[in-house]
């Protein structure tokens, strides 16, 4: 996915404000800032979202993850306890299919994201060793939708691995926007080059054109965006992206139709690169995918109770 990290004035007084949060809960994390930082402009390559066979074929004999906590339906139907997040809905969008690459026709179909046309859905990235991201992103969704029923949510996932390919980006924040939910998070990880590690969470951009208004969500999505970044430090012991969002783990894009058509307070979270080696030490582990999901719920969870 190319990224462009040289925001303007505007923008980058945004994020610098907006990083404030993170910044508070960076001063007892661990890790947090350390090592060699890159500007990150130009860094990142391109998702590999045309190579299906490579980019979600299916772990290699001896280099399977270990498997998910969970597996509960996207419509959980269970009694909800009654909690802090009693009466709130947290709709949780798992990036990619993982049968998207028996469907590349149908997911390079061009849809309306407000600002222009863009594919579909792609298939995502993958782990060297063939782990691929829609894996990763359903499994830590699993995990994620469970700590928030714990505290009381109604939870939704976009999909299940339960439709042949997508939904399409146009629907998946449709789905987001009709069940009008207080909180809908993205969960990715990146496929950026060897060195480039962290996570970053990506805010939507002031947009307006089209199907496409983001005038009042803008505001509440940054929030959304800082307390989840700053939980994730904390609580996975991860650095902010040392190649995108200039160490705040913070990134404004307007080119995504997830977030452009949302009508809803809405961010996507890079979890981490999987296409370094360490980060991928890190995405293949159960225990590092609780604690992502955890991460992920307290700023949730901060955020709905802010």
């Amino acid at each position: 996915m190319p990224y462009d990290d040289s925001p303007p004035p505007a923008r980058r007084a945004r994020l610098l404000s907006v990083a404030a949060a993170l910044a508070a809960v960076c001063l007892t994390a661990a890790g947090c800032g350390g090592g060699p930082q890159a500007d990150g402009a130009g860094a990142a390559s391109p998702r590999p979202g045309a190579d299906a066979a490579s980019s979600s074929a299916p772990p290699p004999a001896g280099k399977q993850p270990e498997p998910s906590g969970s597996a509960s339906p996207s419509g959980s139907a269970k009694p909800l306890p009654k909690g802090p997040l009693t009466g709130r809905t947290v709709v949780i969008d798992p990036g990619h299919n993982p049968r998207n690459r028996d469907h590349t026709r149908e997911i390079n179909e061009q849809v309306d994201i407000g600002t222009g046309r863009k594919e579909c859905d792609t298939t995502g990235t993958s782990t060297d060793d063939g782990y691929a991201e829609a894996r990763f992103t359903l499994d830590v969704s699993h995990r994620l939708r469970e700590l928030l029923e714990t505290e009381g949510a109604r939870v939704r996932l976009t999909h299940d691995d339960d439709r042949p390919f997508g939904p399409c980006i146009d629907e998946r924040a449709r789905i987001g926007n009709e069940a009008k939910a207080d909180a809908v998070v993205s969960v990715h990880a990146d496929g950026s080059a060897v060195g480039n590690r962290g996570f970053h969470v990506i805010l939507p951009a002031g947009v307006k054109g089209g199907g496409a208004d983001t005038s009042k969500i803008v505001k509440s999505s940054a929030d959304l965006g800082a307390r989840i970044a700053g939980h994730f430090v904390r609580t996975t012991g991860s650095a902010p992206s040392n190649y995108i969002g200039g160490n705040t783990g913070l990134d404004t894009r307007n080119d995504l139709g997830g977030l452009n058509l949302s009508t809803v307070p809405k961010v996507f979270v890079e979890c981490g690169n999987m296409r370094d080696p360490k980060d991928a030490a890190l995405l293949t582990s159960a225990s590092w995918r609780q604690k992502a999901a955890q991460g992920l719920a307290d700023g949730i969870t901060d955020y709905l109770k802010g």
